[in-house]
């Protein structure tokens, strides 16, 4: 009995925890689609939103709004994230968004990724290239796995809530991040310090984003590290990140002086 109730306590605070987290919303349906943004018939660099888990592309709408005003052309991709494995996601998602960046005759692309998208790109990319890629703008990615997966994934249902991606998120031997190995793209982070879900963080080495700790979203070989005042699940639509987003994707650096720029594998 003592049992029963612990787990019913455990899921309640699960459940509790990932929708303070903006966590359990609704997902895509089993087919990925796109939607776009173009600048005019003369597109030549186009920018690939990627969200992330349990997320739609309306989580990354105000983030295109503001790379359409800038000029980009956009194409913000919709994926089923709770549905199939990282592996499977990555061929899913990331394959519309360059053809129809493609179809607006860009040269360039870039992505702008949330949470599970960064680990769907670096998984694309791990076994296919991209022509013409430009720059890649992680927001708060999970690059080292996140201890709330460890601390979580056996708890009744959080499979149900994160589907097979959400299992692959952790840091043990099973990890996919962990298993990418380094980026060799020209690849930025910017992590959030704050939580909004004190739950979550007890499991999070500080400081941590009440998803994802700092130190977790760092990766080999990136060329650029920014940390800002922001949780996790609002990461994509805060202003400030919003425009270091658009400082990288136009002059390769962040506008804030205390931005970190690490010797990098990309070679430019």
């Amino acid at each position: 009995m003592q049992n029963t109730c612990r787990q019913i306590t455990g899921l309640v605070l699960l459940v509790m925890s990932l929708v303070s987290a903006g966590l359990a919303s609704a997902d895509a349906g089993d087919a990925p689609h796109v939607e776009l943004d173009t600048a005019g018939s003369d597109v030549t660099e186009c920018v690939i939103l990627v969200h992330g888990l349990a997320r739609t592309s309306s989580s990354m709408q105000a983030l295109a709004t503001s790379l359409f005003a800038y000029g980009f052309g956009v194409v913000n991709v919709d994926y089923p994230s709770r549905k199939y494995t990282i592996e499977t996601l990555a061929d899913m998602a990331i394959p519309p968004g360059i053809d129809a960046c493609r179809a607006m005759g860009a040269e360039t692309l870039h992505a702008v990724t949330h949470s599970l998208g960064g680990i769907l790109i670096r998984q694309y990319l791990a076994e296919h290239s991209i022509d013409g890629l430009g720059r890649v703008v992680m927001l708060a990615p999970p690059n080292q796995g996140s201890e709330v997966v460890d601390a979580l994934r056996d708890m009744p249902g959080y499979s149900r809530l994160n589907g097979p991606a959400g299992q692959q998120l952790g840091t043990g031997d099973d990890s996919v991040p962990l298993a990418l190995g380094p980026v060799v793209t020209d690849v930025a982070i910017v992590a959030g310090t704050r939580s909004i879900n004190l739950f979550l963080s007890n499991y999070l080495p500080n400081p941590d984003d009440g998803k994802v700790s700092v130190a977790s979203t760092r990766v080999e070989g990136m060329c650029a590290m920014l940390e800002l005042d922001v949780s996790h699940p609002f990461i994509m639509q805060d202003e400030k990140a919003m425009s270091e987003v658009l400082a990288y994707l136009s002059e390769g650096r962040f506008v804030s002086t205390s931005a970190e720029y690490p010797e990098c594998l990309f070679r430019f």
